[in-house]
């Protein structure tokens, strides 16, 4: 909004000229979200209380019994920051920012209706894993073939450490990137079990893929770095500012002892956006390492479950996901917390690393 209305005036007031940089607005966007979301923590707080939108504790779990009650659907809380942002700084003629708002509000909504399902009929699960997969895999493909008809998009695959491989998957590229989306929304819900667990990493890897949007979007930098172009795209990177602030925001709140927790809401609609984000940058194969922590997690539960079926009762892990089985093993919380926080820099920085090596 500030984009379209000062841009204009740009040539009598030269200062102006600040908002027709994305890296400015991105920035600003970022603070802005962040403080935004840090004022509001306190009255949405007391507003989850009032009604008592609490959060339930898994029975196999008792070492959170006390964290019963906290107050969930965070996700909201990081959805208004951002998206007051965003209309504030991004140029709103822009498809692509609109796009990305619509899988971030869809993906939010399947959130939203899980975590009403479990307050209202006060049970540990919400709506069946069917219904959801159903509800994301609609809103992924949606989106998708809006995104495909855009003229500056493309359904090649980049393949890292390849210059020239770059197959051209058709129609079949809107099921592979489904799958990515879908894919990334549950990895971070299946993360999110643990005071700040998430949220951290996920505003690192949005951080990544805001380099990687920026790259795609200019046309120089994306010769040298022999990445595809995409005309327009990089300004996402000004809703990924937004994003990452918000983030930030909410672990205000959310760090150890959380006063907070963002439910499916928010878990959701933060995978499932950055699974897009990969997808419009052209990255989608790098998100395996960008989102190393939510990968490994999602790997726990499915060798978990292998494992279980084929030993007639037996388990790999004590627990799963991965950071259960910690837990159980007796390693403090603050302790597991910070060091899968420490290992998603460190995913996010071989990811970079692996745009350079090709």
């Amino acid at each position: 909004m500030l984009y379209n209305f000062l841009v204009p005036l740009s040539d009598t007031i030269s200062p102006l000229n600040l908002f027709r940089y994305i890296t400015f607005r991105a920035t600003g966007a970022m603070f802005f979200s962040l403080v935004l979301t840090i004022i509001m923590g306190p009255y949405f707080i007391r507003l989850l209380r009032k009604l008592k939108y609490g959060q339930q504790i898994h029975e196999d779990v008792k070492s959170h019994s006390f964290k019963a009650g906290t107050p969930t659907m965070g996700g909201i809380l990081i959805y208004v920051g951002t998206v007051i942002s965003v209309l504030l700084f991004a140029d709103l003629s822009n498809h692509y920012v609109w796009l990305t708002l619509y899988v971030f509000t869809g993906f939010g909504a399947v959130g939203f209706y899980d975590d009403m399902s479990k307050i209202l009929h006060h049970k540990n699960h919400g709506i069946s894993a069917k219904v959801k997969f159903f509800w994301q895999s609609v809103v992924a493909i949606s989106a998708l073939i809006l995104l495909i008809n855009e003229p500056a998009y493309s359904s090649t695959l980049s393949v890292p450490f390849f210059k020239t491989f770059a197959p051209d998957l058709g129609l079949f590229y809107i099921v592979f990137a489904s799958v990515v989306l879908v894919g990334s929304s549950n990895a971070v819900n299946l993360t999110d079990g643990l005071d700040g667990l998430a949220i951290l990493p996920v505003v690192v890897c949005v951080g990544v893929y805001t380099i990687f949007i920026y790259i795609a979007g200019h046309a120089q930098f994306a010769q040298y770095l022999q990445v595809t172009p995409i005309y327009g795209v990089g300004e996402v990177a000004v809703f990924c500012g937004a994003l990452m602030g918000a983030g930030l925001g909410f672990l205000w709140y959310n760090a150890q002892p959380a006063e907070i927790f963002m439910g499916d809401v928010g878990s959701l609609s933060l995978g499932g956006v950055i699974g897009f984000l990969a997808v419009l940058s052209k990255q989608e194969l790098i998100l395996i390492v960008a989102g190393g922590i939510f990968v490994i997690e999602t790997l726990s539960v499915t060798l978990q479950i292998i494992y279980f079926r084929s030993t007639n009762g037996k388990r790999f892990f004590r627990m799963a996901p991965l950071h259960h089985h910690f837990e159980l093993k007796g390693w403090a919380e603050s302790k597991i917390i910070v060091r899968f926080w420490i290992l998603s820099v460190l995913f996010a920085l071989v990811s970079l690393s692996i745009l350079k090596v090709r």
